[in-house]
């Protein structure tokens, strides 16, 4: 057997041990996923490649470690990994590289998966990192707040979805696109900060934040996805005069202001 196909085990949640032959030598989307008492498997040498979400929402598997053979991979393969602390690689991994149990693709820059069972409350990412990859952060509720570096350009989709506790992230300067429905479900979300650098927002990309209040649009927004703050009931957006997000919120109906809205009381 040389692939584990798309979904072959895909809600076989009485499985708790899989051992994969050596001639296997791709794991496809979803292979394992939502396997919920899966607690061990080992990948083979000649594993090369992981696809999207393969072991999604394995609950009970607590340490995965990648071969070097593995060069590709899919969106976050451990997203909503509840009891995973920690993903293993070698000195010698061609393309990743772990940092404290967190796992990096060291060409891109980019971070890819933050283990959902780490414990910490507080997370700064590595000067250097340039992406918050697709679903990296998926399910982490045990975090409060996040740290991005100077160097962070993109947020990809999902990248924060349902990080319950997430009270606090700031977005650097120097970020200029965020993905569809990257902080989607962030219940806990009571404000976030745009920087100036900031051109896109995706598709609900803020969808369920219900608790977040307020948040301000710089100018340089230019382009806001489909419902992107769909159930943001307590939401007043600050947007600047005839800009393209203060003609969004007429557009879509949401509370906003202007930075200058009160300017009359000292007048």
């Amino acid at each position: 057997i040389q692939q584990i196909k798309s979904g072959a085990f895909a809600g076989c949640s009485s499985l708790t041990i899989i051992e994969l032959p050596d001639s296997v030598t791709s794991i496809g989307d979803g292979a394992f996923a939502e396997c919920s008492f899966l607690t061990i498997i080992e990948l083979p040498d000649g594993v090369t490649s992981i696809g999207e979400y393969a072991f999604l929402g394995c609950s009970a598997l607590t340490i995965i470690e990648l071969p070097d053979s593995v060069t590709s991979m899919g969106v976050n393969p451990f997203a909503a990994c509840g009891s995973l602390k920690n993903i293993r690689v070698s000195p010698e991994q061609p393309v990743f590289a772990v940092i404290d149990g967190v796992l990096f693709n060291k060409a891109e820059k980019s971070l890819i998966c933050y283990p959902a069972g780490k414990q910490e409350e507080a997370y700064e990412v590595p000067q250097g990192i340039q992406q918050i990859k697709s679903g990296a952060f998926f399910c982490c509720s045990s975090l409060t707040s996040i740290e991005l570096p100077d160097s962070m350009t993109s947020i990809g989709e999902y990248a924060f979805s349902v990080c319950s506790f997430l009270t606090s992230i700031e977005l650097p300067d120097s970020v200029t696109s965020i993905g569809d429905q990257a902080f989607s479900w962030c219940s806990a979300l009571t404000t976030i900060k745009l920087p100036d650098s900031v051109t896109s927002i995706g598709d609900q990309a803020f969808a369920w934040c219900r608790a977040l209040t307020s948040i301000e649009l710089p100018d340089s927004v230019t382009s806001i996805g489909n419902r992107a703050f769909e159930y943001c009931d307590n939401l007043t957006i600050t947007v600047q005069r005839d800009s393209y997000a203060a003609q969004y919120a007429k557009d879509n109906n949401l509370n906003y202001t202007y930075p200058d809205a009160n300017d009359w009381l000292n007048n």
